[in-house]
């Protein structure tokens, strides 16, 4: 009788102890509760920057091959060269802090040439100053999203965000886009 009990009493805290090592934990966390290492401002910077960057990559590698302007074939070359150089940082950011990435639910680009629809016809239709506008907002967006990273208490993601700062602002820049000379504290 204490043999078979000792044996039960065995199993089960085998079970437990290897049920329980940090790293399975940790995945499981994840991956039922998606409860994350960070706080609220870096979550909504993850998904507002994460799903821009690999859009905006997208979209510049679509507008280098259809632009007719140097400048939009230029600024096609910089965004995609700015939004690829932060999507693995992004990721293994994302990685380290528990956090879905590529964010699910984001939109993606696609150019198609049959149109079916008036939602499809407003997206297809391309325009060289379209594109720069939309290039100097979006990149407007990361750059206000990197700023407030760069006060971040999260040592990571301030390291993160003061490391690719320039390289938004230049894209911004770039578009066309104006440094606010009163923004700088």
């Amino acid at each position: 009788m204490k043999l078979n009990t000792l044996f039960v009493v065995g199993v089960c805290a085998t079970t437990l102890f290897m049920s329980c090592g940090s790293e399975t934990a940790q995945e499981k966390q994840l991956r039922l509760t998606h409860t994350t290492l960070i706080d609220g401002d870096t979550y909504q910077f993850f998904q507002l920057v994460g799903a821009k960057v690999i859009y905006e990559k997208d979209y510049a590698s679509y507008v280098a091959g259809v632009a007719n302007s140097s400048q939009a074939k230029q600024l096609a070359e910089k965004s995609k060269e700015v939004y690829g150089s932060l999507i693995p940082g992004l990721d293994s950011l994302a990685i380290t802090k528990q956090v879905d990435f590529p964010i699910k639910g984001a939109e993606k680009f696609v150019a198609t040439n049959n149109v079916d629809t008036v939602a499809l016809q407003t997206s297809i239709s391309y325009a060289d100053d379209r594109y720069i506008d939309h290039v100097q907002h979006e990149a407007a967006v990361v750059k206000d999203q990197l700023q407030r990273m760069t006060r971040n208490t999260d040592k990571d993601v301030r390291t993160f965000a003061e490391a690719n700062l320039a390289k938004v602002t230049e894209l911004f820049t770039l578009a066309g886009g104006k440094e606010d000379a009163s923004a700088h504290h």
